[in-house]
Formats: structure tokens, C-alpha cells, sequence
């Protein structure tokens, strides 16, 4: 009878404290979920921050930093500085706003500052072409020295009248008829005064860089001898014995000459023209430019004062 008793207050103390274990349990359970819930709560507050501080920053453009990068761009656009409004005071104070930029100019700024880059663009292409318009004027003027050279060594001689000057997009064009007096009809042979024209023409321009072209020409009347069956053939020939008489006479080097024959492809005067047969049968000597193409296109505007 005792030991039953002792039994069941053990059982009952045993169930007071399984029933006691249980509650402690739940009740570490529910404060569990409670701290994960504050964890969360924080990281999505954290994150919400960071992003409005990204929006922010990037919806700032430090003026400062934005001018020197437009002056930097402009001196490599070959303009000194950027002009703005109000001076550097201005420039300063703009510097605090917090309004956005107008991100519709092209280049994340306002639209003023898209038309001062536009500025700074066109100044460095206007001194571009005022570079090369000096550059054409130049070789011009340096034309018109081999050109008066030309001039005096053949009105020495008696010979002024024999060739004509003209600068195009290739250079100093000197144009000597081929007149009776400097080949025969149909024959490719210099002349004793065809000889005397090249001695007045070859040391103005020996001495120098550039290159020099020759090109045959004749008129549209057929070629009468056996040896030039043709105008190809005898142009091209006529402008051989020019080159042959400049390198061996004037002392001009070999890769300085180059020889080319047109034949009547490219006439001065339309077949018509009472000028045609006598005019069109000519040799041309060409100081050819060194400048770049684009350059050599203004010679003639250059040299016509334009």
C-alpha cells in the first residue's frame, strides 16, 4: 500500500514535469519565429535604403567634373575652352544643384551643353579647312616660282610663246604645243627646237621632290606612217622621248618620270573647232602635288584667287 502510494506520487511528479517540459518547449519555439521575423523586417529595410541611396546617386551629375570633361573634349576639338553663361561663379553655383540633367541632348547634359560640343566640332573643322586652303595656296605660290623660272629661261631663248601654264587638282600643268617646230607630222623625234623648249623647262624643275608626269596627246586625225599605227602609239611615244630627254639632259631621276599616252581622248577643243587639229596635239609636263588628295582638290580655286 505505501509502495503503490510512493508509485503514483512518482507518476504524478513525473507528469508534472513532462507537462512542464512541453510548455518551456513551445514557449522557445514561439520566441524563435519572432526573432527571424525582426531579421527579415531589417534586411528588407536595409535594402530598400541602399537602393534609394543608388537612385539617388545616380541621379546626380557633378557639374564640376561634367565642365572639365566638356573643356577637355573641346581643346581636343582644336577650341581652347567651352564659353558658359555667367562665368565660372555660375559654374560653381550650378555645381550644388540636385536638378537632373536633361539626358535628351545626346551626351547626359542640357541641351546648352550638347550645342557647345556642337561649337567645338565645327571650330576644329573650319581649321581644318582653313589649314589645307593654306597648304593649296602654298604649293601655289611655290607653282608660280617654277612657272616664272620657266618663263625667263625660254624668253632667253626667243621661246615664251611655246608653252602655256595651268594648275589643276595634280599640279603645274606645262603645256607645249607640238607645233612643226618641235616633231615632225606622225614622228615621235624631238626637233632642234623641241630640244631647246625641254633645256628651258628641265632646271626648273630638276631640283625638285616631286614627281613629274608627261602625257602624249594628239588630234583626231588619224596617225600616216607605219611606225605609229596609231594615236596611242604615237603619244605615247612622244611623251617617252620627253621623259628619255628630262632624265638624260636635265638629270631628273628615273623614279621621278613617269610617261603616259592619251591619244585624242582628251581633247583641249572639240573636233569642230577650227583650234582642234593644231591645239589638241600637245605634250604635257606635270609637277604633280604631294599634298593630299583632299588638298590638291583646292589648286585650282588657289590659284584662281578663289
Amino acid at each position: 500500500m505505501s509502495g503503490g502510494g510512493h508509485a503514483a506520487k512518482g507518476g504524478t511528479k513525473g507528469a508534472h514535469a513532462k507537462g512542464h517540459g512541453k510548455k518551456h518547449g513551445a514557449h522557445d519555439e514561439e520566441h524563435e519565429n519572432h526573432e527571424r521575423w525582426l531579421v527579415s523586417y531589417a534586411d528588407m529595410m536595409t535594402l530598400l535604403m541602399v537602393l534609394f541611396i543608388v537612385l539617388f546617386a545616380i541621379s546626380q551629375v557633378d557639374q564640376k567634373k561634367f565642365a572639365e570633361l566638356k573643356n577637355g573634349l573641346a581643346v581636343g576639338f582644336g577650341s581652347p575652352s567651352v564659353a558658359f553663361e555667367g562665368g565660372e561663379a555660375s559654374l560653381m553655383e550650378s555645381s550644388d544643384s540636385s536638378s537632373p540633367m536633361d539626358m535628351s541632348s545626346g551626351i547626359g547634359g542640357t541641351t546648352a551643353d550638347a550645342t557647345a560640343v556642337q561649337e567645338a566640332v565645327a571650330a576644329k573643322e573650319r581649321a581644318s579647312a582653313s589649314a589645307k586652303q593654306k597648304a593649296a595656296q602654298q604649293e601655289v605660290e611655290n607653282f608660280e616660282k617654277i612657272k616664272a623660272q620657266i618663263e625667263e629661261s625660254l624668253k632667253a631663248e626667243g621661246l615664251a610663246d611655246s608653252v602655256k601654264f595651268s594648275i589643276d587638282e595634280r599640279g603645274l600643268v606645262v603645256t607645249v604645243v607640238t607645233s612643226a617646230v618641235v616633231f615632225d607630222g606622225g614622228e615621235a623625234q624631238l626637233l632642234s627646237a623641241g630640244q631647246e623648249i625641254m633645256r628651258g623647262i628641265g632646271p626648273a624643275i630638276s631640283g625638285l621632290p616631286n614627281k613629274i608626269e608627261v602625257d602624249g596627246h594628239t588630234n583626231q586625225l588619224a596617225a600616216t606612217t607605219g611606225t605609229y599605227p596609231s594615236g596611242w602609239e604615237l603619244s605615247t611615244a612622244r611623251a617617252s622621248t620627253v621623259v628619255r630627254y628630262l632624265h638624260s639632259n636635265a638629270g631628273i631621276a628615273e623614279n621621278r618620270l613617269l610617261a603616259a599616252g592619251y591619244a585624242d581622248t582628251k581633247p583641249l577643243y572639240p573636233a569642230d573647232d577650227p583650234r582642234a587639229a593644231s591645239l589638241n596635239r600637245r605634250v604635257e609636263i606635270i609637277v604633280l602635288s604631294s599634298l593630299p588628295a583632299d588638298t590638291r582638290a583646292l589648286l585650282p580655286s588657289a590659284s584662281s584667287g578663289g
